[in-house]
């Protein structure tokens, strides 16, 4: 993502904090903007350190969690089960109503690519998952694989 799209995505999620009685702080939106930069997910400790070492700002990573946590309650930001990082949502300046989030992870480089699913293709995962006496506890799915950089020769 380039600068300029960095900044546009920013002032949307300033926008829709401020519509939601939120307030996206310095930090916060530092770390947004760390994650926005990234091109893997990224860690509260590995993000203290991108911070520390990009931007020139200290951080604790027990700060960086708590940030983090307001991020993902407002929508902005994601945290991938399997891997306990962080990505930016991907969705933050689009207007339309969002379906299932699917991750895609790559084992080589931790590039996650984020894509949405078709309602129907979650509900018949859902389905299948009851069938054989499952609760589910979360509608994110993670799969990893090997991205395109990473399987070319």
């Amino acid at each position: 993502m380039n600068n300029k799209e960095v900044k546009r995505v920013l002032q949307d999620a300033e926008r829709h904090c401020s519509e939601n009685g939120a307030k996206l702080t310095a930090k916060r939106k530092l770390v947004l903007e760390s994650l926005l930069d990234s091109d893997k997910a990224l860690s509260a400790y590995e993000l203290a350190d991108y911070c520390r070492v990009e931007c020139g700002s200290e951080m604790l990573p027990m700060s960086v969690y708590r940030m983090l946590d307001f991020l993902a309650s407002e929508g902005l930001v994601h945290r991938l089960k399997t891997t306990n990082k962080f990505i930016a949502c991907s969705h933050i300046s689009c207007d339309h109503e969002h379906q299932a989030w699917q991750f895609l992870i790559c084992q080589s480089c931790d590039k996650v690519e984020e894509v949405d699913l078709e309602k129907s293709i979650v509900s018949k995962i859902t389905d299948a998952i009851h069938e054989v006496g499952f609760r589910i506890a979360g509608s994110q799915l993670e799969l990893e694989g090997v991205c395109a950089d990473c399987s070319a020769p």
